[in-house]
């Protein structure tokens, strides 16, 4: 009888450390292993992440943080490009070995090329992160200059709006926060 190996945390952990930016995740014990991604993600990444920075300074409501593990389960371990939580919210998610260990309120992915890429941001982690409780998820298209804005709406993340670069980026749960997309893209 054939078994199909999953993976878990442990695994991760027993592997040696990689001598580039290799990004190892695992979505259901499924392993996902990505590389430096292109340029363009990295500024578009960067860009979202000085937006929320700016805000979260001015306002004190919460953390933005770059590309942080996340540990849902001994099978579910991701590493999202950003993302952002309250501070009220922070001690809930955040285990004492400084590792998120629940749901961040935003989490931000930008896409990187391909139909495999593709498919695990816009599809395999969107599930993941609806069942998991997160409650904005912000895919951003660099190549289309685009931004999905998915909602919690009746226990799901559920497509909320896509906007373009002449469109504004704001949420009900960043009160006060407001970028222009076209920002996003400056600098490609």
């Amino acid at each position: 009888m054939a078994t199909s190996l999953r993976w878990t945390v442990a695994d991760l952990e027993a592997l040696p450390q990689p001598l580039d930016d290799t990004r190892y995740e695992i979505i259901d014990g499924e392993l996902y292993v990505t590389t430096q991604p292109h340029l363009n993600h990295q500024v578009a990444c960067t860009n979202v992440v000085a937006a929320l920075h700016g805000w979260s300074e001015r306002t004190g409501a919460g953390v933005v943080a770059v590309a942080p593990g996340i540990i849902f389960s001994l099978e579910r371990a991701v590493a999202p490009d950003a993302v952002w939580f309250s501070k009220e919210h922070e001690p809930l998610i955040v285990g004492e070995d400084g590792k998120l260990h629940g749901a961040p309120e935003l989490i931000i992915e930008v896409l990187s090329p391909g139909s495999t890429n593709r498919k695990r941001d816009q599809e395999i982690k969107l599930r993941l992160y609806s069942t998991q409780g997160v409650r904005e998820y912000w895919i951003i298209d660099w190549q289309d200059r685009s931004v999905a804005v998915y909602r919690r709406e009746q226990a799901v993340l559920q497509l909320a709006a896509t906007l373009f670069e002449t469109d504004v980026l704001e949420s009900p749960l960043l009160p006060g926060f407001s970028c222009p997309v076209s920002r996003l893209f400056a600098g490609l």
